[in-house]
């Protein structure tokens, strides 16, 4: 039976990196895979973290098994932070658990979606290629609108033409800051268009939190999560620790269901535990339990937040370089200064994206989708050239 299992393709971005790392040339780039890269190209592991792994080295008395809900310290350590400190339960009606990673958290909040009878999810394209995919393995219709017009702006036209087509029960997957893989963020003024149209329609919202702080800031990249819930009465939420804490390997993620009141929240989290149990039984605990400790601890937490600013830093100083060199070839890079986060795209064909890695050593995803942080202020320049040579109008 297992023989008559179709070959599926190889994961692009897997392959880009072994292509990288076996290019002999001193001078390649890589702005491929998404993770955070040092000025010297470095993925370090942040001090704060350093700094709470020893102390539960220290301190950590079992290795027992936790139940599907994962380490609640942590998943509550974190509330303040995506829903404010005011009220993180907003009267009771909040409640999360533990996930391996965003990715797990999101499975598990379209498979609530699903199971609590939504059929149908709404979603601005482009978006993260695993979207899609968890939408499609758990056999929901996807209805896709431009998220971003060839300007680099938000198409607003497109998202509200398509959540007036959405039907009630409908669900709709937005991006809460940093998105993945364009940049191209809501300002606060279209959360607040938004937000009351998501509710109009009564569509579930499922908002994907994965780069808090690495736009514009922990509070300014929880805006659009925050305005939405104030609209709406019930919602999913799905939160990453792997970028903004640098735990990509250690999956470190929360789901949060906000419901009507108390008691449909305990209805809810007791199937979010059903299919935990199911899909993973038990979340890891190494990743969770060290973010815990660090946001319970006020000297670490000013140390993670001040290694969050550093990387923040860094990136809109990539993005504020790559804007000053207005445009180059046909790829006017201008647009990159005011979006967000590790990503954009540039406006360029699959044969100009071969043509940089074959004659140039740059390496990217095949969407033109481009890690900000593989840039350094050592070889911007190399690259902003090197992008030029290749989409350079041909005269007539």
């Amino acid at each position: 039976m297992l023989s008559n299992l179709p070959q599926q393709p190889a994961d692009a971005l897997l392959a880009l990196i072994k292509l990288h790392n076996d290019d002999p040339r001193t001078d390649k780039i890589d702005l491929g895979v998404g993770v955070y890269r040092t000025g010297q190209g470095d993925t370090p592991v942040f001090g704060a973290i350093k700094a709470a792994e020893k102390k539960l080295l220290e301190t950590q008395n079992s290795k027992a098994y936790l139940g599907p809900e994962g380490d609640m310290g942590f998943v509550h350590a974190l509330m303040p932070y995506v829903f404010g400190k005011d009220d993180p339960t907003m009267g009771g009606r909040i409640e999360g658990m533990q996930a391996p990673g965003g990715t797990g958290a999101v499975r598990l909040a379209v498979a609530l979606a699903k199971k609590a009878g939504v059929q149908r999810v709404w979603m601005g394209v482009p978006s993260w290629p695993n979207h899609a995919q968890i939408f499609g393995d758990l056999g929901l219709e996807l209805k896709t609108f431009n998220h971003a017009t060839k300007a680099g702006r938000v198409d607003m036209d497109a998202l509200v033409t398509a959540l007036n087509l959405a039907e009630p029960g409908d669900a709709v997957l937005l991006h809460g800051c940093c998105h993945n893989p364009t940049g191209i963020d809501y300002t606060p003024e279209q959360w607040d268009q938004i937000a009351p149209l998501v509710a109009e329609k009564k569509l579930l919202p499922i908002l994907d939190l994965a780069y808090q702080g690495l736009g514009q800031g922990m509070e300014e990249d929880a805006y659009g999560v925050r305005r939405v819930l104030r609209e709406v009465p019930e919602a999913l939420i799905a939160y990453s620790c792997d970028k903004n804490f640098g735990m990509y390997r250690d999956r470190v993620g929360a789901i949060y269901v906000m419901a009507e009141d108390a008691a449909a929240l305990g209805r809810v989290l007791s199937n979010g535990h059903a299919l935990a149990r199911a899909a993973w039984s038990m979340p890891p605990d190494h990743g969770g339990a060290a973010v815990r400790l660090i946001l319970e601890d006020e000297a670490l937490t000013a140390m993670w937040l001040d290694e969050l600013d550093t990387m923040r830093t860094r990136m809109n100083q990539v993005r504020a370089r790559l804007a000053a060199a207005g445009t180059a070839g046909s790829v006017d890079f201008a647009a990159l200064g005011h979006q967000a986060g590790l990503f954009s795209i540039l406006p360029l064909s699959a044969d100009q994206i071969l043509k940089l890695r074959s004659d140039h050593g740059i390496y990217m995803a095949g969407s033109g989708r481009i890690n900000i942080a593989g840039l350094t202020m050592g070889n911007i320049d190399k690259f902003i050239a090197d992008v030029a040579a290749v989409s350079a109008p041909v005269d007539a």
